[in-house]
């Protein structure tokens, strides 16, 4: 039986001390979990902590996924044959850097959803619909039916969105008629109104901070002095945004703040031990301002978090610094770290096909749907991918400006065909002045989808255009086609297509021959934006010229011995920008190494 006092946590009689790691399993391929959970028991852990994020489980309303990298059972069965124990942090809302915080994009869909985060019945009744499926694969596992969830998360971080203590209620109570009969808790900053508005009477509140232990644990023992310390997250290190620079933390000061937190008794959870990546579409984002949502800070394809376990599972200097604090405060001698997989030789794969965007739009795009204003891409039915919004400006008339407002995120602009410029969000948001003859203008926008925000008052964005205005004037009348781009979307390329367009973003393949799969990071060169996929795979998007994230990391398991397909989707080809080739590199080079 796992016990929480006033004097800290016990299992079946007797003390432990929690020392956790984060390790989200849906940002590490399945192959390499076993490894990656070796490294945290050789850093001195004896407990994993996951997030399960429920986008990647519910994709579309009522269709559940928990295969593959979402095998939440298979990897909790994998941290108990590690010897580790567990705690799960399920949704609603993760937070994370995860696209939207973990919650749907289709909640935006639903007229009776009028609120996220809340005590909205319309929400409510998808979480609860949610529980019903999430909840049987979790509860096995608890240490009160002999597995190793020891404690299982009520909402994250709530004091930092909101003040509904029903909303809270409504999920502690789902969570326990569904079966959670292991301990529940909260985590919040340690501001008091981060504590006063996030955590629930009788349940255990914790803290999370990145320095300043004495202080974070002073302000949660004012407001709730009979529950242990613990901090659920340690925040050893920060995510990157495209055009910031790489965030680091020197491994002495990290260390430093780690045995503080040891000295004074407390439990921790280390956030990240292993950040991994985040696949696909999955990327989130944030604001400059929470309070606002102003200024848009799209975050980049890696998670490595600066972790003490790197994103291709490589033990940094701040593991061993790491290893060295937590190595009194476990039982015997720890087990010597394994390394990651070895890395694929340098290489250079060619570029040998192509196929524009516009010449596949039949085999890759929905139906064509029209609307007055654009439609957005929740109302057309796809998470992430590509709009090409259609419309038309009357005619005859002077220059004026085109602009677009409430532009989410990126879009390439075209007049009767022509490349007009690139408009992004919180940047250029005019091409320039468009004249239209007597028979008027085609205006074509090609809308790029970035993360949705997962943190603050900008949870729940549309993804699109708003509307689009020449001069002062909105332009009605459109029709919208949208190409949905994931993981299945190279698979439906036909390569034999004939060119017609000659103009927008273009697929590019070539072909890797391995001999026997290993790690690499893969570059393109030049200064495009786009897409890139392995077999199938979609490893995440790429922007090097905006940075600071240069290459992609490519898991071995992506491979298989012979001929690999690699596939780019080259957003900016009318920029001039159509790479020839992919770099293979091995990371020996400091410039080869993904924030290089």
């Amino acid at each position: 039986m796992f016990d929480v006092s006033s004097e800290g946590f016990s299992l079946d009689g007797r003390p432990l001390r929690l020392l956790s790691g984060a390790l989200h399993y849906f940002r590490v391929l399945p192959e390499q979990w076993p490894h990656r959970l070796g490294l945290l028991r050789a850093m001195g852990l004896n407990t994993v902590e996951t997030y399960v994020p429920w986008n990647l489980h519910e994709p579309r309303p009522g269709t559940y996924d928990f295969t593959g990298l979402a095998d939440l059972d298979r990897f909790l069965h994998l941290t108990r044959e590690a010897g580790l124990h567990a705690i799960v942090r399920p949704s609603p809302y993760i937070c994370a850097e995860w696209d939207n915080g973990g919650l749907p994009w289709w909640l935006l869909t639903d007229p009776r959803v009028r609120a996220l985060r809340c005590s909205d019945a319309g929400y409510l009744a998808h979480v609860d619909r949610w529980y019903d499926r999430l909840v049987p694969v979790i509860a096995p596992h608890q240490v009160t039916r002999g597995g190793n969830v020891l404690m299982v998360q009520v909402e994250n971080e709530y004091g930092s969105f909101g003040t509904d203590t029903g909303h809270l209620e409504h999920l502690a109570d789902s969570l326990r008629s569904r079966g959670i009969d292991v301990p529940l808790f909260t985590s919040d900053g340690p501001d008091d109104f981060f504590l006063t508005g996030g955590t629930l009477p009788g349940t255990l509140a914790t803290v999370n901070f990145g320095s300043r232990s004495d202080q974070a644990f002073a302000s949660l023992a004012r407001l709730r002095p009979d529950d242990p310390a613990m901090c659920m997250e340690f925040w050893c290190g920060w995510f990157d945004h495209w055009g910031a620079d790489h965030v680091v933390r020197d491994p002495r000061d990290a260390a430093a703040e780690l045995a503080a937190i040891l000295r004074s008794g407390a439990s921790v959870n280390i956030y990240m031990a292993h950040g991994g990546t985040n696949f696909s579409t999955w990327a989130g984002a944030n604001t400059a301002d929470p309070a606002t949502g102003e200024r848009y800070l799209p975050t980049v394809t890696s998670y490595d978090y600066d972790a003490p376990i790197d994103e291709r599972g490589g033990t940094t200097p701040k593991f061993h610094a790491f290893r060295e604090v937590l190595e009194p405060f476990g039982e015997g001698p720890l087990p010597e770290p394994e390394p990651p997989a070895p890395l694929l030789p340098p290489a250079r794969v060619e570029l040998t096909d192509s196929l524009r965007l516009f010449d596949t739009l039949d085999d890759l795009a929905g139906p064509e749907t029209e609307a007055p204003l654009p439609p957005s891409f929740e109302e057309l039915g796809i998470g992430h991918g590509l709009v090409l919004y259609t419309g038309h400006v009357p005619g005859p008339r002077q220059p004026y400006p085109l602009s677009a407002q409430g532009l989410a995120d990126r879009a390439h602009a075209y007049v009767d065909g022509i490349f007009a410029g690139v408009l992004e969000r919180d940047g250029k948001t005019q091409a320039p002045d468009v004249p239209a003859p007597a028979a008027g203008a085609a205006v074509e926008l090609l809308v790029e989808s970035m993360g949705r925000v997962n943190y603050g008052t900008g949870l729940g964005e549309s993804k699109g255009v708003r509307r689009v205005l020449h001069t002062q004037q909105i332009l009605h009348g459109w029709r919208a086609r949208a190409v949905e781009l994931g993981h299945g979307t190279a698979g439906k390329l036909r390569w034999d297509t004939r060119p017609a367009s000659g103009r927008g973003p273009v697929f590019l393949r070539g072909h890797l021959d391995v001999a026997r799969p290993g790690d690499a990071y893969l570059a393109v060169p030049g200064d495009g934006k786009g897409y890139l996929w392995v077999n199938g795979f979609c490893l995440g998007r790429y922007w090097p010229s905006r940075g600071p994230q240069r290459t992609l990391y490519l898991p071995w398991p992506l491979l298989h011995p012979g001929r690999n397909e690699i596939v780019l989707l080259e957003l900016d080809a009318d920029l001039g920008t159509v790479p020839d080739a992919v770099e293979i590199r091995d990371g020996r080079d400091p410039s080869d190494g993904v924030f290089a």
